[in-house]
């Protein structure tokens, strides 16, 4: 991957970052949210997440590194929520999290197939 890309993905992660936090504490209701299950929104972040992580940070590999500081996230936004009125922190919200990680580090078989893609695994320093 080039310089170019990396920074790219880092910017892309740091803006996931803060829209995952404003959407998780803020008392607003989005409705294209709203309507989907809280589960599925987690897992469907933390996938996102995770394919971000792994892209701005190309040289390791999905470890315990970059799976706990996604966890540490998760969990700090379930801390947070705790002290807001209208939002609840669940264990179970980070399960989630940690289920859209793990499909994405079970889906790398295939998305190393695709063209768009596979160049952040062809040079593993």
């Amino acid at each position: 991957m080039t310089r170019t890309q990396i920074i790219t993905f880092r910017l892309l992660l740091v803006a996931a970052f803060v829209v995952i936090a404003h959407l998780a504490t803020t008392p607003q209701q989005y409705p294209v949210i709203k309507h989907i299950s809280d589960k599925a929104n987690h897992v469907l972040a933390f996938y996102a997440l995770a394919f971000l992580v792994d892209f701005s940070f190309p040289k390791t590999n999905v470890g315990i590194a970059k799976v706990l500081g996604l966890l540490t996230y998760g969990l700090l936004i379930e801390v947070v929520q705790s002290f807001i009125p209208n939002r609840m922190a669940s264990l179970l919200d980070v399960a989630a999290d940690g289920i859209g990680i793990a499909l994405y580090r079970f889906s790398l078989p295939v998305l190393r197939h695709v063209p768009l893609l596979n160049r952040r695994w062809r040079v593993q320093a």
